[in-house]
């Protein structure tokens, strides 16, 4: 039986991408001075190590087949 649940960092990336741009749309994200707690598992118990970014992260990007 194949599990349907994300296991790793990329595959969540994937699946958020494919299931927020259905192929057509554009993701931009802009963040100030970005504090993450981050996981060292994938438990709800699994103890989190913050990263702090001082400063501005910009992610874009787009989806160059809508335009095929």
């Amino acid at each position: 039986m194949k599990s349907s649940e994300t296991n790793t960092w990329p595959e969540l990336a994937i699946g958020l991408y494919d299931k927020l741009t259905g192929r057509g749309a554009k993701i931009t994200y802009e963040m100030d001075d970005l504090r993450v707690a981050v996981p060292a598992g994938t438990s709800d118990a699994a103890p989190r190590a913050e990263w702090v970014v001082n400063g501005t992260v910009r992610i874009s990007t787009s989806d160059q087949t809508a335009n095929a």
